[in-house]
Formats: C-alpha cells, structure tokens, sequence
C-alpha cells in the first residue's frame, strides 16, 4: 500500500516550486489613477473625429479603404452582375 504523506509531499513540493517560479505582486494596486489618461484619449479621438466641423469627411479615412472602395466600383462596372453579391455582403 502507499504511503498517505506522500500524496502530501507532492503537494507541498509543487506548492513550493509555484512559489520560487511566480514572484509575489506586492503592490497590487496602480502607481497612478488610469482614469484621466482614459479621458485624455476619449476626448482626442473625439476631437480628431472625421466629422467634426472643419474637417473634410475623407481625412481620417485610410488609404487601403479607398483602394477596397475602388476594387468594388471596378467590380461593379466591370461585371454588372456582381451587384448582389456584393450588396449581400454589406
């Protein structure tokens, strides 16, 4: 039969070796508040948005999207028939 202390042994072993490979946190809480840095970045994008007053619509707008948006003008005219699809995909 085996020994019952061993299943035990096993476990403070392993316990162990958890605690030498993952050191401890300490402090646990943040150096600073995160909040006001979240508000700095929620009110720039909001400043910085295409459709603010002043702005042309098409200034925040990539260029890889003008070249989708050209790919399917092109499809559209090149093969009519492709309307469909392409309107099933929106």
């Amino acid at each position: 039969m085996t020994d019952q202390n061993e299943p035990d042994q096993e476990l403070k072993r392993l316990r162990e070796t958890l605690r030498t490979a993952i050191p401890p946190m300490g402090d646990a809480e943040p150096r600073h508040d995160l909040w006001p840095r979240l508000l700095q970045r929620v009110e720039g994008r909001v400043e910085s948005s295409a459709f603010s007053p002043g702005r042309q619509w098409f200034a925040g707008v990539p260029w890889f999207d003008w070249a989708l948006l050209s790919v399917a003008a092109a499809a559209m005219l090149l093969f009519p028939a492709l309307i469909p699809a392409l309107l099933f995909h929106l």
